[in-house]
Order: structure tokens, then sequence, then C-alpha cells
């Protein structure tokens, strides 16, 4: 889509562009634009509707990912003009005019601007050649990304966009959105945040009939802790309430009835979940009836463990980039073996935040310039599937190295890697620049 033909003018709106694109595209709108040509040109302004479609690449992000949206006018009311002195071959931009540009707003969950940017062929040139002398533009399409920065439902409707040519003089045709439609609609997920409800039954077995005191931390002060017995994944008949005080402890004294109870949890709510919910504690309730002549009963507890991680070295050292180019300095973390012995529901989410790099004087290269490639796999036998963070941005906000998902029964080893790069702008003064990166297991 054009601005002027080398050394050419604008002519009066054209019709669409291509074929009319068929209604109920996703992300197809049409929007009222004002095109203001340049004064060199001499005409008056061109209104009409624009037709563009705008795409994403990830419709359910999490916070900290960093979306490309593709923003696509596929007709405008801006339209080319061939310079009359020198004939139908000056119908054509030269292939360094510079790239097209635009912008898509935000808005709902977070609200601001997304700059968009063209490539620089010809804006007149089609895959089949220059097109005719006054001919409309062909379909123009413009990238960018953002990173999502708030949790929930984000809209994308297509803003101003500018058409530019560089020969003889560098010439802009501004085309305004007035009342532009939102043509995509993403939901963008908060990223996981830290566990701490845990739960401490006073003794590790107990017979039917008596009352199990029971300690619930961790817990939102006030709220109501329902203490339970669980058989595997479901929970047992043994249940119990008590309000957690100010400091997030509630003391519960459980009932044993039923001789299926093999560990105790405690959550706020209706029920368990793994982000409001302790993970399980063995317990085993012991039958009072003895067994009957000439047999005995036996008795195997398999004790739950811990959810911890370890991780090989204690530094991470980028590749140099040479002063002046800038470039990505690449590099890789310390795998990190993550080990999941508690035995219940629950999942994991390992998550990584980084700060600043400092360098020689105190000069700084943002977290945010930071971006990794996380990869994740499950020992055999594990019972849990690893899932691995998306690529992108790490940053100060934090974003997911790797995951697991709740399930009826969770656990095992997982070895997490990642490569990571970190771009460096041209011209950064010579030295070591340092930043620690922080990984969060919960």
């Amino acid at each position: 889509m054009l601005a002027a033909a080398a050394g050419g003018a604008l002519s009066a709106p054209a019709a669409a562009v291509d074929e009319t694109p068929p209604r109920g595209v996703p992300g197809l709108v049409d929007f009222p634009t004002h095109c203001l040509p340049p004064q060199e040109a001499g005409l008056p302004p061109a209104d009409g509707p624009t037709t563009a479609r705008i795409t994403v690449d990830d419709p359910a992000p999490q916070v900290g990912d960093t979306v490309t949206v593709t923003y696509q006018v596929i007709s405008t009311p801006a339209v080319a003009a061939p310079d009359p002195d020198r004939g139908p071959e000056g119908a054509g931009l030269p292939a360094d005019a510079p790239a097209p540009t635009g912008r898509i707003l935000l808005a709902g969950a977070q609200s601001g601007e997304v700059t968009v940017v063209g490539d620089r062929r010809g804006l007149r040139e089609g895959p089949d050649g220059p097109s005719g002398p006054g001919a409309a533009p062909p379909a123009l399409t413009m990238t960018g990304t953002f990173t999502v920065t708030a949790p929930g439902e984000i809209t994308l409707a297509p803003g101003s966009y500018t058409l530019h040519t560089s020969s003889p003089v560098a010439l802009d045709t501004v085309c305004t959105a007035a009342a532009a439609p939102v043509s995509v609609r993403l939901t963008a997920t908060p990223l996981p945040t830290a566990n701490l409800r845990s739960v401490f039954p006073a003794s590790p077995a107990g017979a039917p009939g008596t009352r199990l005191k029971v300690t619930a931390a961790g817990f939102t002060p006030g709220a109501t802790v329902t203490v339970a017995g669980r058989a595997g994944a479901a929970e047992t008949a043994d249940r119990a309430a008590a309000t957690a005080d100010g400091l997030g402890v509630a003391l519960a004294e459980l009932p044993l009835t039923d001789e299926a109870t093999t560990a105790v949890v405690a959550y706020e709510g209706a029920a368990w979940s793994a982000g409001l919910g302790s993970g399980p504690a063995a317990f085993t309730v012991i039958g009072v009836a003895p067994p009957p002549s000439g047999t005995q009963k036996i008795t195997a507890t398999v004790e739950p463990g811990a959810l911890g991680m370890t991780q090989a070295g204690e530094a991470i050292t980028l590749g140099a980039v040479p002063y002046g180019d800038g470039g990505g300095a690449p590099g890789r973390i310390g795998t990190v073996t993550v080990k999941d012995a508690r035995g219940g529901p629950a999942g994991w989410s390992l998550i990584g935040k980084v700060t600043d790099f400092t360098g020689p004087g105190g000069l700084r290269i943002p977290g945010g310039s930071l971006s990794w490639t996380p990869t994740c796999a499950a020992a055999e036998g594990s019972p849990s599937r690893c899932r691995a963070g998306s690529a992108g941005t790490v940053g100060p906000d934090g974003a997911v190295l790797a995951s697991t998902p709740d399930g009826p029964l969770a656990g095992g080893t997982f070895t997490v890697d990642a490569a990571v790069t970190l771009q460096v702008p041209p011209y950064t003064p010579p030295g070591a620049y340092t930043a620690v990166l922080t990984l969060t297991l919960s």
C-alpha cells in the first residue's frame, strides 16, 4: 500500500485491493479511514473504508509471555499514481523504500499500543510484478510483538498506519483509523504463585473413634480451613473444619472413622485444589479388631517425601558480543533436576526471574533483554508429564521455566534446561555485565 510512486503523486481513492475477502474470517474488520497525502502530492485527503485483519500467534498466553501480532491491511483508500513524465514503468516503488508502519491498540486487562512494521519491498510490487498505473496497492502485512503484563481478557483493534516512499524525496501517507472495532480477543492467565500451605498430623497413625489433632499452616487469616482424610486422589469420610488465626494457622481435631484413610489434607474453599490446598501428609488408621486365630495383620506404609530441586553449577557465562555491533550473547542455564516425591495430586511450577545486568560504572542492560527457550523431560516411570515454559522474555517479572499439571497421583523426577540469549544494544561500553537469575519451585 502506497504513498507515492517514485517521483509521482497520489490519486483519488480506489476500489478494494485484490478480491473481496470472505466475511466471517476471524479477525477481519472494516473501519472508516482518513488518509492524508503528503503536501507534495497537491491532492485532497482520501476518505474511505479500510479492510484489515489482526492475528496473534498465541490466543491464551501467560503473564510474561511475548505475543507476536500481525496487522494485515487488505484494502485502503490510499492508492498509487504513476509519474506522468516517466510513464507506467514509474509506478513501482524503489526496492529500498522505508518499511510501512502501523499501530495496534490494546484494551481490557492491558492497555497500550503495539508498533508493527512491514517489509521494505516496493509497495506496489506484487508477486507477478508491478501493478498497472493507478492500480490499488496489494495487501500489506506488518508484524510486531508485545509482552503480556496482566491477566484477563485483552482486546486488539487496528489503529493508524503509515505508507512510505523515499524516492525522490521522503513522502508519507498517514491513514488514521476512526472507531475501529475489536479484531482479536485473547485471554491471559496469571503466573503460578508459590503455595506455602502445609498440614501436620500430631501422629502418623491412630485408631478408629479417636480424634486426631491436626495443625494447618500458611492459610489466609480468617479463612475456613477444611481438614480431611484422603485415600489416593479421593477424600474419605473423615472431615473437620477450623478457622485460621491471624498468622494463617488453623488447629483442628479430625474424627477417625474411615479405615481407608491413608493421608490427611487441608484446604480453603469447597474442595481441595493445588492453589488453595496443602499437599497430603501420610497417616494410617489402625483397626482395633483382633485378627482371626492363626493370622497376622501386616501393614506397610509408603511415606510421602518432599518437592525439591538441585542445579548443576553456580554461574552462567554468556558468549561475548563485539563492541559496536551489539546482538545476542548466547548461553545455557545449569541443568535443573526437580524431584517430586510428595505422592499427592498437586503439580508444580518452576519460575525464573532475572535482575538488570550491571556493568562498569553502574551501567545497566535491562533484565527484560534476557530471553530463554526452555526444555523439560520426565524420567522413565514418572507419573506426571513435564511441560516446558514458553520461549520468550524472562525479565524481572518472571516467566515459567517448566511445570507439571495436577493429577490423581502426581510426582516423578524431571530434567529442566534452557538456552538463554541476552540482547546487547550496539555500542554498549565494554566490560562484564552481571545479573542474578532466581528460580522458585512451588
